[in-house]
């Protein structure tokens, strides 16, 4: 009987045991259970948990506008003009749509009229007659912030699929417009020794910027541009989630100049003759006479005589190469504007999510 007695008990209180356990485990699970019931999670804010940093690499079109475009009028530009550009982009994520963004881009701008102008159209033979080109390359820094049209009120592991967004910032840029040597000198007979080189036109002054004007001059009181310039860039993109730390975007972007000498264009024809003894100068600033049709028909040249310090005489396509109100070189009333298409992947890193925790 002893030992039934001692089996029993052992049994009850293995018994009793284990339905303390049981309770107590039961307790936990309800207690959890409540605390997953009422969890939503951290709301975004600024918070170290939901910001993220970004690296990035980027090809770009870029496309010119101004005084060297095919037609008059903001919207023309040349695609056969189009010219590759590089990138590189970091970026800080503040909220739930913005971010600043600093970006260096370096790429070319190009145009001539004697390939973009057609010289049959009205609107364009101007331009064709003009005959100027240029190529620019430009080194660009920026930084602008953007706002994503969709929240990303998660973490970086679970932010949109895509979203558009819209940008805007400053810019400075470095620039200094070129173009090649013609092979004869206005004469039409003497070769320059280093024809289709490319040569820097703000160095020429190609506008008179280093002549001596007279104040009944078109151009009086013209100075030389600055390399480096500000820009307000601006535009739209899309933002594509590739993985959980890369993303794929794609922009379109103008830039707003302050400048209107992009291509070396903007005011009137000066008298040749201010250029002195630079052939060079001379040469960059009219080139008309480089058309096989006006070398073919010598009969529509106006011919003058400088009464400049540096003398000669021209002959010159009548409103073009020489010294008159009229004689628009470019129109200084409408500045520069190139537009930058970009295509870039950017990596996330240095991120601090942190995830929920359950104790």
């Amino acid at each position: 009987m002893r030992k039934i007695f001692y089996v029993l008990l052992a049994v009850f209180l293995l018994g009793s045991a284990l339905e303390a356990a049981a309770q107590m485990s039961r307790s936990k699970i309800k207690k959890n259970n409540r605390r997953l019931q009422t969890y939503r999670g951290k709301k975004y804010g600024f918070g170290k948990d939901k910001v993220y940093n970004t690296i990035g690499f980027s090809l770009n079109a870029l496309n010119y506008y101004g005084d060297l475009a095919p037609r008059p009028g903001r919207v023309s530009t040349d695609l056969s003009f189009t010219r590759p550009a590089v990138g590189l982009h970091y970026s800080h994520r503040f909220g739930p749509r913005y971010t600043l963004n600093g970006s260096f881009i370096y790429g070319t701008l190009r145009g001539a009229d004697g390939e973009s102008a057609d010289k049959n159209n009205n609107d364009a033979f101007f331009r064709y007659t003009r005959n100027l080109s240029f190529r620019n390359r430009v080194k660009e820094l920026s930084v602008v912030a953007s706002m994503d049209l969709f929240e990303n009120q998660s973490t970086y592991i679970n932010r949109a699929q895509w979203t558009p967004y819209a940008f805007a910032g400053l810019a400075v840029f470095h620039h200094n417009p070129q173009a090649q040597v013609p092979q004869f000198q206005l004469d039409g007979v003497t070769r320059f020794s280093n024809a289709g080189e490319w040569v820097n036109l703000r160095d020429l002054g190609t506008e008179g910027q280093y002549a001596q004007l007279e104040k009944s001059d078109a151009n009086h009181g013209i100075k030389p541009y600055k390399l480096i310039q500000l820009a307000i860039p601006f535009g739209l993109g899309a933002r594509f989630r590739i993985n959980q730390l890369m993303d794929f975007s794609v922009e379109f972007g103008f830039r707003y100049l302050f400048t209107d000498y992009i291509d070396d264009v903007s005011q009137n024809y000066v008298d040749l003759g201010v250029f002195g003894n630079d052939e060079l100068a001379k040469a960059m600033s009219y080139r008309g006479n480089e058309l096989a049709e006006v070398r073919n028909n010598p009969g529509q040249l106006h011919t003058y005589t400088s009464d400049r310090a540096g003398g000669g005489t021209y002959s010159v396509v009548s409103g073009y190469g020489a010294e008159h109100k009229d004689n628009w070189r470019g129109n200084a009333k409408d500045k520069d504007t190139y537009m930058v298409t970009t295509f870039k992947l950017t990596y996330i890193f240095g991120k601090t999510f942190n995830r929920a925790k359950f104790r």
